[in-house]
């Protein structure tokens, strides 16, 4: 079942950024748990209209003014419009959504009062850092691989029910058109976060010292407090779920690439989610990106993708429908 809701990605101004690392306002002080940490406990939403990577439009510029977004009208309504209106060469999709079922966010990011054009904010120039052919190599051999309609291994990971799509479960955690919702809990050994998507649930170790040299699909997460700030350190990736791809993000994870997360509570409802990719397999360099995380009142619904359902046989018959079809034309 879907949850409806409109989440804004609206962050309140408590911090201030020093060489890129945050530092919290003094008048603000973190609430504790029972044991001492910093309690990140909750159920946030990290819905924004703003993209992983900057557009065009912007000149190159990480933040804008209140009336260059109104301009540009990045809202969660223009950006349903432009999405549906948006021309398409393909065959036309029997089963896709509608905008009823599309909560994107309402709004651009805003982080310590500004407002953002892009989740990156390393490079400067809000771009993925791809190594030179790295780029083409991948996407040239999904195109040349087996067909998307092969087999049930060929079809995305999140259509068969294994982890949701793009990349909303992490790390790095990132909006995709629904379902943005995600819930922290904590205890002294370990650290929940579960992402509404596919109710994808990523178990943090507080006092592990060595990565599993099992690949996991989220990755193999260990954490440690630094002061008010929870720092996650994945590594070990399962191969099928080094492509992550949605409707406003492409990227690559190598099952050796490090990311590095840090979740820092800067005022009552508001956590900054920053995060560092490092794979020098696939990237020149070191990228990071930040996103609010915004309490919501609402509850983390199910999600209910299973195993059972129909549209997975559905497509593949209709695949090999079409197939016999043109053997019979030919």
């Amino acid at each position: 079942m879907i949850k409806l809701k409109l989440a804004s990605a609206i962050l309140g101004s408590g911090v201030v950024m020093v060489f890129g690392q945050l530092a919290i306002a003094q008048d603000y002080i973190a609430p504790r748990t029972s044991f001492g940490a910093p309690d990140l406990q909750g159920v946030y939403s990290i819905a924004t209209v703003t993209m992983l990577e900057r557009g065009e439009q912007f000149n190159g510029k990480l933040t804008i003014t209140a009336e260059e977004a109104a301009r540009i009208g990045q809202t969660g309504d223009s950006y349903l419009e432009n999405l549906t209106a948006a021309p398409s060469d393909g065959e036309p999709d029997v089963g896709g959504y509608n905008t009823f079922w599309m909560d994107p966010g309402e709004r651009m990011a805003l982080i310590n009062g500004e407002i953002r054009t892009s989740i990156l904010v390393e490079p400067e120039n809000g771009r993925l850092p791809w190594a030179e052919g790295a780029q083409r190599a991948i996407f040239g051999a999904r195109a040349t691989g087996p067909g998307p309609f092969a087999g049930p291994e060929a079809r995305p990971l999140g259509e068969r029910c294994l982890v949701g799509f793009g990349s909303s479960g992490g790390p790095p955690m990132l909006p995709v058109l629904y379902n943005n919702h995600s819930q922290i809990v904590q205890t002294e050994d370990y650290v929940m976060i579960m992402a509404e998507m596919n109710h994808d649930a990523r178990i943090i170790r507080m006092r592990g010292d060595k990565h599993s040299d099992i690949p996991k699909w989220l990755g193999d997460s260990i954490g440690y407090y630094e002061g008010d700030t929870l720092v996650v350190e994945t590594t070990n990736y399962h191969p099928q779920q080094s492509f992550r791809g949605a409707l406003r993000h492409y990227f690559f994870i190598s099952p050796d690439a490090k990311v590095t997360e840090r979740f820092t509570r800067i005022a009552d409802e508001t956590l900054l989610y920053q995060f560092t990719v490092e794979d020098p397999k696939v990237y020149t360099t070191a990228w990071t990106g930040e996103l609010p995380m915004n309490a919501v009142e609402d509850k983390i619904y199910e999600y209910a993708c299973h195993e059972g359902n129909y549209a997975l046989p559905g497509i593949l018959a209709g695949a090999r429908l079409e197939e016999k079809e043109e053997r019979e034309a030919n």
